[in-house]
């Protein structure tokens, strides 16, 4: 017991300073991408403060498997170093028993990281987005950064040279405006300001003293037209503008805003809908081939009236088979886009649970590394856990744009950079054990 209290000792110092080293990292480079976006825009410290705030949940996420990481390296690294790993493993503890303190340390932390992102992640990603929306509201040149081309608004390209911190005014405003299938129009205006209607459904420009170039599409050399103007107003679809109206409504939420219970529960609801579907589907078919047991293929013997209604039967039977086969075809449609949207929310279930999991893979692959490398510096240990994130972080990236292309599964596609890291952990682990060189060398 005294040697694993030792060897957490060890681990726990290297695990803390990087653990706040690395959100400091990923905080810095929030800040630094941002910082355009937040400083300058007329935004009190308050809420650019809960902005950086609320966005440490998914840093948390991440930090925590690097700082195990950088950790393991650090610490194994150290006592072998030192010849401290040699001594107990000469003493008679395995690799295995030397790294499973550590082992379930992680494996604590994989389960408060679980916790972690199924209470805390979807609350805190929820929030930003509600924080946005409601900042988006007060100040729509959010969105619009002075002396560049903002291209957030579908159909029209927008350059504000001069915006103001504590206004909706712009100065020097010129417009592209393609929304128009036959002219393309210019706007050129000296001023402007910018408001959101009483619904929050259009952003409306109001322009000041400027000029319209119309040309037309279909033909460049045609005709031209120019308007000069005092005032035109300038209406646009908010969806477009990046606007989302605010609602804290659980079923309003995405992927990311929402636990893996409640994905699970949509996607049951989603299966018990398309089966309900499926049902009415064959009670349908049913009662059509009811109604083909009601045809009368022999019309010597009907008379007049029965023969008119065997027609206007028959007309009903294959206008109703018409529409059963168009709504099957609607319904494949509609199978296709449900299974889409179910593999969505199984990418983002599996990923609550495999990046977790990922403290425990490092661990694996960690200590063994870290008594090979003879190495307990941070900055070695950083670099090697640098590569190694790197390359998970590839593979879940990749891993999930395949499963959106449905060309992966959504458990492969978020568990296949766990798999293949931890079961090179395991070889580093017990090769000493299985002596798998001794195998190749020649009788």
């Amino acid at each position: 017991m005294l040697i694993y209290r030792y060897i957490l000792k060890a681990h726990f110092a290297p695990f803390f300073i990087s653990f706040f080293i690395v959100i400091f990292v990923f905080t810095f480079q929030f800040i630094y991408k941002y910082i355009d976006h937040l400083v300058g825009k007329g935004l009190s410290w308050w809420v650019i403060t809960q902005v950086i705030t609320l966005n440490l949940a998914w840093m948390v996420t991440l930090a925590a498997p690097m700082a195990v990481l950088i950790a393991t390296l650090m610490a194994f690294g150290s006592l072998s170093s030192t010849n401290e790993t040699t001594v107990m493993r000469s003493s008679g503890l395995s690799t295995i028993r030397l790294i499973l303190p550590v082992l379930l340390f992680s494996g604590i932390l994989c389960y408060l990281l679980i916790l972690f992102n199924n209470k805390v992640l979807p609350e805190a990603n929820h929030r930003t987005r509600v924080l946005m929306t409601d900042i988006q509201k007060t100040r729509p040149t959010f969105v619009i950064e002075q002396g560049r081309f903002t291209d957030d608004i579908s159909g029209y390209n927008l350059l504000a040279r001069k915006t103001f911190e504590n206004s909706n005014k712009l100065e020097g405003v010129f417009i592209i405006d393609n929304s128009n299938p036959l002219y393309a129009n210019t706007l050129t205006a000296d001023s402007g300001q910018i408001n959101f209607s009483r619904d929050f459904t259009k952003v409306i420009l109001d322009l000041y003293y400027g000029e319209i170039h119309q040309v037309d599409k279909k033909d460049p050399n045609g005709e031209y037209r120019k308007i000069r103007f005092e005032k035109h107003i300038v209406s646009i679809d908010a969806q477009g503008f990046g606007f989302n109206k605010s609602d804290d409504n659980a079923m309003s939420r995405g992927d990311r805003e929402l636990s893996a219970d409640s994905m699970r529960n949509i996607i049951a609801n989603i299966n018990k809908s398309f089966e309900s579907d499926k049902l009415n589907s064959t009670t349908q078919v049913q009662q059509l081939a009811l109604e083909f047991g009601r045809v009368k293929y022999d019309t010597t013997k009907l008379d007049t009236t029965a023969l008119k209604q065997n027609r206007l039967l028959i007309q009903s039977v294959a206008n109703r088979f018409k529409g059963y086969r168009n709504k099957l075809a609607g319904q494949k449609l509609v199978e296709r886009a449900n299974q889409k949207q179910i593999n969505m929310f199984l990418v983002e279930i599996y990923k609550k649970y495999s990046i977790p999991f990922a403290c425990v893979v490092f661990v694996m692959i960690g200590a063994p590394l870290g008594i090979i490398t003879r190495k307990g510096g941070f900055g070695v240990a950083a670099g090697m856990s640098l590569g190694f994130f790197l390359l998970y972080w590839a593979c879940l990236i990749g891993g999930e744009k395949l499963a959106d292309r449905e060309l992966l599964s959504p458990f492969l596609s978020m568990w296949v950079a766990n798999i293949v890291l931890g079961l090179a952990g395991i070889y580093f682990v017990f090769r000493d054990s299985l002596n798998i060189n001794r195998l190749f060398k020649a009788r």
